[in-house]
Formats: structure tokens, sequence, C-alpha cells
């Protein structure tokens, strides 16, 4: 009598099979794999594993903070700086002070502050009697986030949040300055320069210029608490610039100093840059709108900048209560979270990159955000904003740019990263082979081998694979992919961070 035999699993059942073989890698062992997968049209749960338990999610907490920001603050949702004045004008001279006031805008680059000294060189202004006030209290004076570790300050992926800053490149990274190394003649110290040029960074240069050839090898720290930006290491001769980027500790005296240089360039004169509240009543002398939110997105996800959640956080909060404070975004974006079917009492928000450590989500509150979130207008808008995976341009694959290539997950795979160290995440959209939309949500903590995100990876193609009631199981493909090595300029291990805060992966 023959044995009986038992029928290879199909449909959801192979998928368990694959999904579990995935997640049985001896890099996992000892650590947290939280994993949701959802088919959003049925509300069918085709996977779960360790669902309901908190972990910090990285830079996939921007999920939670783009979506009440949306619900909140709306596409179209702008910031505003103004030049404004309470001073008399008596032909050229001004008799009084002018005020620099921002909102949070993470985008005024210092092209956009010598349009704004146009506009006052324009009203007839060429002295002012008074100081140029810098206006930051849109925002309290809390620069950093709780939680943030104190030895990433000088990094600018943990720029200060002010309601007025300077943004030095087009990836909009506020709070920060690009510090740019020229070679020499071999043996001598670089030629160090910051863009854009500001006294608020005081540099020490203690570089040199290396053999021709030569690998770079540049160091730029700002020292904790301080100015001082220490700048070592070699560049070889002939070789291109070499650039870095050093946080500033003030971005309201940043724009401040970049405002009063710009004024200058235009031919106005002002009489000391100092703090101050804009006094009711003053007027307009000039002003800036930012692009609309929906804009601000696409380089806030694809590229994962910090910056942006978090002077979102604080807009929803000023919208709220007038003041823009962490504690009082983070209560809106509880409430806009509750209303999209996320139980924020099961989660921990603090900020709303997610570097924060003391963060906690769940992978089935990220999955039933993705779901629910497919309901809602402004939808398009924010699937639009997440990388896409395996598309090499940089606004299109962002953080995703390099992964799941030549794999049915590429241009498929629409969904936002995350890393920290011993953190990695990954949660989105795909399209299954059988046409179906599935939402999935990947957390995995507290690693203690190389990063696991191949596995990632895995996970979200055998789910662009998954055919539905004819899914058979198969070996899943885990490419391990090779990371990046130590930054020899910062010595930091660049597989632990989120990629775009590393220019070059």
């Amino acid at each position: 009598m023959a044995a009986p035999t038992t029928a290879a699993p199909a449909g959801p059942d192979a998928l368990r099979v694959d999904l579990d073989k995935i997640l049985a890698d001896p890099r996992l062992d000892g650590s947290h794999a939280g994993v949701v997968v959802r088919d959003p049209e049925t509300d069918e749960v085709l996977y779960s594993s360790q669902a309901d338990a908190r972990a910090t999610p990285a830079s996939n907490a921007k999920l939670l903070t783009a979506a009440a920001a949306l619900e909140a603050l709306g596409p179209d949702y702008r910031f505003r700086t103004d030049v404004l004045t309470d001073g008399q004008q008596r032909g050229p001279v001004l008799q009084g002070d002018l005020f620099l006031r921002g909102t949070g805008d993470p985008t005024m680059l210092a092209a956009d502050y010598d349009r704004l000294a146009a506009q006052v060189a324009e009203s007839g202004v060429r002295e002012v009697k008074g100081k140029l006030r810098t206006d930051a209290g849109a925002f309290d004076d809390v620069p950093l986030g709780s939680g943030w570790a104190w030895d990433d300050e000088p990094y600018y992926y943990a720029a200060p949040i002010s309601a007025l800053t300077v943004a030095p490149n087009t990836d909009f990274d506020a709070g920060t300055a690009l510090v740019r190394a020229t070679p020499g003649a071999e043996g001598e110290p670089a030629e160090v320069a910051l863009e854009p040029a500001t006294a608020v960074l005081e540099i020490d240069n203690r570089t040199t210029t290396s053999a021709p050839g030569s690998a770079p090898a540049l160091s730029v720290e700002r020292e904790h608490g301080g100015n001082r930006v220490v700048v070592s290491g070699s560049v070889p001769a002939g070789g291109p610039v070499v650039e870095d980027f050093s946080t500033v500790p003030d971005p309201a005296a940043y724009a401040g100093d970049v405002f009063a240089r710009a004024l200058a360039a235009h031919g106005v004169q002002v009489g000391g840059v100092a703090p101050g509240r804009t006094p009711e009543g003053a007027r307009s002398l000039a002003g800036r709108d930012s692009m609309p939110l929906r804009d601000l997105l696409v380089p806030f996800m694809k590229l994962s900048n910090n910056g942006h959640a978090e002077v979102l956080v604080k807009a929803m909060g000023r919208q709220a209560t007038g003041t823009g404070t962490w504690g009082g975004g983070i209560e809106v974006l509880n409430e806009k979270l509750n209303g999209l079917g996320v139980d924020s009492k099961v989660m921990r928000m603090v900020d709303g990159s997610g570097l924060s450590t003391m963060d906690a989500v769940t992978p089935r509150q990220l999955a039933l955000l993705l779901d629910n979130a497919r309901q809602r207008p402004w939808f398009q808008v924010w699937y639009d904003s997440l990388p896409v995976a395996g598309n090499a341009d940089r606004m299109v694959g962002g953080t995703l740019r390099s992964r799941m290539v030549g794999t049915p997950g590429q241009d498929n795979v629409h969904a936002k990263t995350g890393s920290l160290t011993g953190v990695t995440s990954l949660s989105g959209y795909v399209t299954a082979a059988n046409g179906r939309p599935l939402v999935f949500s990947v957390v995995f903590n507290d690693f203690v081998s190389s990063s696991p995100k191949d596995l990632e990876d895995a996970i979200a193609v055998r789910l662009a694979e998954y055919d539905g009631a004819a899914d058979a199981p198969s070996t899943p493909r885990v490419r391990r992919a090779p990371l990046p090595a130590d930054d020899p300029a910062t010595g930091v291990d660049e597989s632990a961070l989120e990629c775009s805060w590393v220019k070059a992966c």
C-alpha cells in the first residue's frame, strides 16, 4: 500500500512557508523580527510575525509623520518667510529695525535670501539704523529631539531644528553648511571654505594635501556644544574639491548672517544682527512662500530627510497651539493617526523622523496606516513620494534605488526604508504577480550582525511573486548585497545609517 502523500502548500500557506524560511536566517537569532502582510482589498492578513510587538521604527516613523501632516496641514501647505520693519523710511534710510521672520521653511537657500535682499533694496532702503532681528519665535527654542544621541550632534542627519534656517543644497539639508576642501600643493594645507559663506562657524583647518591619485580622507566634526569645526585629514593634489557637511549650533543666527551678507551685496547696510520678535503692526518689505507640502514630500521621503520630518511636527503643533513644539506636534500626530485607524495608544512617538530610539511602533499599525491611507484624497501624493525599488533616478528610487535591481520588486515596490544601529525597516506597497495590491511592514531590531536589509528585500520580492490561490512555495532568493565599508573620513559604519544620510550610497 502506497504511503499517503501530503500536498504541497499553496496560496497563503505557501507564502507563509517561504517567509518563515527567510526569517529563519541566523542573523535574526535573538533579535526582534516583526512582519505583517495585508491584502487591502479583502482585509486579509496574509502573514504575521510579532505583529503587535513594539519596536524602534527608525525612518519608518516618517510614514506616520507624512500622513499626519497631510491630514493636519494639507498637501498645499506652504512655509512663509517674511522681512518686516517697525521703522519709518526717510529716503534711503530706515529708522528702526529689520525683522527676518520664519515659520520653519527647510527649503530656504542662500539664493532665496538673496532674492529677499533684492526686494528690500528695490524698496529704496540703503541703510538700516537699527539691527537685523532674527525672529524664530514660530517654534520653541528646543533644537534637538528627545532621545537623540549627543555624539550625532555634528552630523547633518541630526541638524538642529529652528523656525528660521538655511539649506546649503537642493536636497534641503537645513541647519547645515557645506565644508569644501580644495587641494593645494602636495604637502600643504588644503583651502577650506564654507558654502554658503558664514561667520557662525569657526574653521580649524588641520588638513594636508596628499599625493596625486591618493584617496581623499577628509574629517569634518563640529565640537560638542560649540561653533568650532575641526577639519582634518587629506585631499589629493590635483583632485576635485572634497565636500562634507557640518551642522550649525544656531540656525537662526546662521540665517541672519547669510541674509545680512545678501543685503550688503545689494547695497543695504544694517547695524548688526541680533535675535528679536517682530512687533505687532510691522509692515512687510519682502516675503517668500515655500513649495507646497505635496512637492516637499519628494525630497523628504525619497531621501529620508530628518529635518523635514521635525519641522512638519512643529508646524502641526504651531497650527494647533500657536507655537511649534514637539509635544504639541506629537499630540496632533496621534490625533490624526487615530483618525486613520491607527491606535496611537499602543505606540510611542517622541519625534517625527525616527532618529530617537525612544520611538516605538508595531508592524501591525504601520500596515494599517498603509492600508487606510489608500482611501485618503492625498494618497497619490503620498504614494508617489515613496522610494521605488531599483529605480536609478535619485528622486524616484531614493533610498531604494540600488535595491531589488533585476527582480520582480524592481519598479514595483514603493516603500519607506529605515536604518539605525541595530535597526532596519521597510514598509510599503507591492503589486503581486496576480495583480493584487499588497501592503507590508518589516521591522527588525536588536541584531548584532551586518544589516539584514537583504532579508527585507527577499520578503518584498517574494510578495511581488505571490500568485494568490495558485501560489506555490519557492526557494526564496536572498541577495546579500555588499554593504558600504566604514567611512574613512568619519569612522561611521555607513551600513548602520539611513542611506540618504550618506550621499554616496
